[in-house]
């Protein structure tokens, strides 16, 4: 149980910068949906979608890499295996941000804004110190740093979020009144290019902070240990490029199913606004990732057998459970959420559930990859992602031009839920786990029963509905509590 008490200590130390930070960059949406059209806000959607995606392209896998290097049998010096690390993603991230300027003019016309190659050259100067400082982030992972992690974390955060409400709040009333005190560095006409240029300077300005993990270590490089770093990471790589994918195609694909471009971004604008009242349970899963991933690789070197797989089976149920509060708490107080976007695009609150759930799903498939991670078999996790994208592709292409943006929020269920279960099956006879599959049974239903509860008893008057809700939810804490200590259900 120590060590359980030590995962969620950690989870709620990295959930803090994760949690503030998404919830104070979630804070930004409803300036971005009221300033800015949906259209605006779609090319957004579309550009960040892409960056997503190179990321996880331009890290390949090295954090995962550097976890299982580093605690391996073989390789006894931590030190040599983050710094040829770094080597490595310093040589290529290098690489990515000289080619990405140079192609900017290019790149900006095949995502629909051609008159704007400096928003493109921003974001790619962005991924690449973004894809290289996560091997540092790691590394305070590793040295078990939480609170300097997130101190770093929030300290791009608020840079960030300060720097879009100077320049997309108080800049234009300064143009308005004295535009010559801000006329050398200010262009109105720049709108949401402000948000890419806010990103960049908060990631530079993290990768200074990150200099004594960059800066402060002696270097040993090893061309033998990259070369099995980059065996094992590759199959990562690939399944982080289906997972990434499984998350952003959709954003990416849609100003291409639908016809009419104009419609296509405003309904993408539309839906990625909607897609952040959900964040919270992306939240929570990446605070859990943080501190899970390095978990479950000391569970496997310090504890053995039958002890080590319960800890894995009680940190699934926790999981689950506070997931499920999550889920509950957004969905029973939607009515007031919903303000964090404008009325305009209230018309996609209907993706809200099935996006949170899709998201749910997703974390219970990250809490069972520890199998594939733990037995070698990493390839696994790339047929589960490449099967999970095959279906987001399906649906996709087939359902989109007919049904819209609410065939996107059900390709990311049905990929999840169909990729949980899988990878669930498969690791019953590679590394079984005795995940008590009774209690997540009771801890679901239970939330079902409360959810379609709250329904019926909504009165539409929120000085009742909420107290009322706010019960359910107390309810649903103490049955989670009370299943935990007296059920004794196991798969």
């Amino acid at each position: 149980m120590a060590s359980i008490r030590s995962l969620f200590k950690d989870t709620a130390i990295y959930g803090i910068s994760s949690i503030i930070g998404r919830f104070l960059n979630w804070c930004l949406v409803p300036m971005y949906t009221y300033l800015f059209t949906a259209g605006e806000y779609g090319v957004v959607t579309n550009i960040y979608a892409y960056v997503a995606l190179a990321i996880v392209i331009l890290t390949y896998g090295m954090e995962t890499g550097f976890f299982r290097f580093a605690n391996h049998e073989r390789w006894s010096d931590p030190i040599q295996v983050y710094t040829t690390g770094l080597v490595s993603l310093g040589t290529t991230s290098a690489l990515f941000a000289i080619a990405g300027c140079l192609l900017s003019p290019w790149l900006a016309g095949l995502l629909d804004c051609p008159e704007h190659p400096s928003f493109i050259w921003m974001m790619v100067l962005t991924v690449a110190i973004d894809a290289y400082t996560a091997l540092p982030y790691a590394y305070l992972r590793f040295r078990k740093r939480p609170v300097r992690f997130a101190t770093i974390r929030l300290t791009g955060i608020a840079l960030n979020i300060g720097l879009n409400l100077f320049f997309i709040l108080l800049c234009p009333k300064l143009w308005q009144s004295v535009p010559e005190t801000i006329a050398w560095f200010y262009d109105p006409e720049f709108g949401i290019g402000y948000i890419f240029l806010a990103n960049l300077i908060s990631s530079a300005v993290s990768l200074l902070l990150l200099a004594p993990e960059i800066c402060g270590v002696s270097y040993s490089f090893c061309g033998k240990l990259l070369r099995e770093m980059l065996v094992y990471s590759y199959p990562i790589l690939i399944l982080g490029i289906a997972g990434i994918m499984n998350q952003t195609i959709d954003k990416i694909l849609y100003p291409m199913l639908i016809p009419d471009h104009a419609r296509a971004l405003h309904e993408l604008g539309i839906y990625g606004a909607n897609y952040k009242i959900a964040i919270i349970m992306v939240v929570f899963t990446q605070a859990f990732r943080f501190a899970f991933e390095p978990f479950i690789f000391a569970q496997n070197k310090e504890e053995k057998g039958a002890e080590r797989n319960a800890s894995y089976a009680r940190a699934m149920n926790w999981f689950v459970a506070f997931s499920l509060v999550i889920f509950l708490g957004v969905m029973f107080y939607l009515p007031v959420l919903r303000y964090f976007i404008s009325p305009e695009y209230f018309s996609g609150l209907k993706v809200v559930p099935i996006v949170m759930m899709a998201e749910l799903f997703s974390g219970v498939f990250f809490n069972l990859s520890l199998w594939y991670k733990l037995s070698d078999r990493t390839i696994w996790g790339t047929w589960f992602s490449f099967f999970g994208l095959a279906v987001t592709l399906i649906i996709n292409i087939i359902f989109v031009p007919i049904f819209g943006y609410i065939a996107c929020a059900w390709a990311a269920f049905l990929c999840y839920g169909t990729m949980m279960a899988a990878s669930y099956f498969v690791g019953r006879r590679y590394y079984p786990i005795p995940y008590q599959l009774g209690k997540l049974a009771l801890y679901t239903l239970s939330a079902a029963l409360l959810w379609g509860a709250s329904w019926l008893l909504t009165t539409g008057n929120i000085w009742i509905d909420f107290p009322t809700r706010f019960l359910l939810l107390s309810v649903f804490i103490g049955s989670v509590l009370l299943i935990n200590k007296r059920t004794k259900v196991c798969a």
